[in-house]
């Protein structure tokens, strides 16, 4: 069986081979680029997945990742990218160029692992549409994100709208920090004005739901919940 094949682009040489030897020992083919446009000149549509650097010399990560995504044949290459910026604007704008995660500089490596297998595990598919469009599963919790159905082993767990998406949010996107602001913004879409304790009631409620399974959804004192799946 063929391994999945990465491709890390960073000018930072030492940064690239930490990501290579780590992310090897979990039994992925990775290479390296020390630049987009070292990187353009690869066969990109042979990569499963990209690990894609915001700034850099040259042209930048998000430069590369738009130029990635006008070309059919690596229009649907997962990327997640890594900078050291962290504010709301530069995360926007990977998100909306298609990134499929985003992460902080500085971070652990155990957080970038959790979050390739999560975005791997997500495209598996190769289809036009992801996984986490269909079906999210850890342990024995599944959701089913077409049907809005959520199961604990073969029983199903009745909840609200809003405790659905926001499950289907943090699950999505594990070891990723939501801050009440981010949640707000994601779920409750629709409302004028939310207080922040209505997003501390919704995670006590969702915990108790889930039972076993609701341990994984953590608080970050100050800053938010995530869902970590260790």
């Amino acid at each position: 069986m063929s391994k999945t094949r990465i491709l890390v682009v960073d000018d930072e040489e030492d940064l690239c081979e930490i990501l290579q030897f780590n992310l090897e020992a979990e039994g992925y083919e990775v290479d390296t680029a020390y630049s987009a446009e070292e990187a353009l000149e690869k066969e990109l549509a042979g990569y499963q997945l990209l690990i894609l650097d915001v700034m850099m010399g040259g042209i930048s990560g998000f430069k590369m990742a738009d130029i990635l995504r006008k070309d059919k044949k690596t229009a649907h290459l997962p990327i997640i990218f890594i900078t050291a910026k962290d504010t709301e604007n530069d995360m926007l704008t990977g998100f909306n160029i298609g990134a499929d995660d985003y992460i902080s500089k500085p971070f652990s490596i155990r957080e970038v692992t959790v979050r390739v297998k999560a975005v791997l595990r997500r495209t598996a598919n190769n289809g036009t549409e992801a996984m986490e469009e269909q079906l999210l599963e850890f342990d024995n919790l599944k959701i089913d994100v077409t049907q809005k159905k959520v199961f604990i082993g073969d029983e199903l767990v009745i909840l609200t709208k809003k405790e659905f998406e926001m499950l289907v949010l943090l699950v999505s996107h594990p070891g990723r920090v939501f801050s009440r602001e981010d949640i707000l913004a994601n779920v409750w879409t629709d409302e004028v004005f939310v207080l922040d304790r209505t997003i501390d009631v919704n995670i006590t409620r969702l915990r108790k739901k889930l039972g076993e399974v609701g341990k994984h959804i953590v608080t970050r004192l100050g800053y938010g919940y995530c869902f970590e799946y260790n």
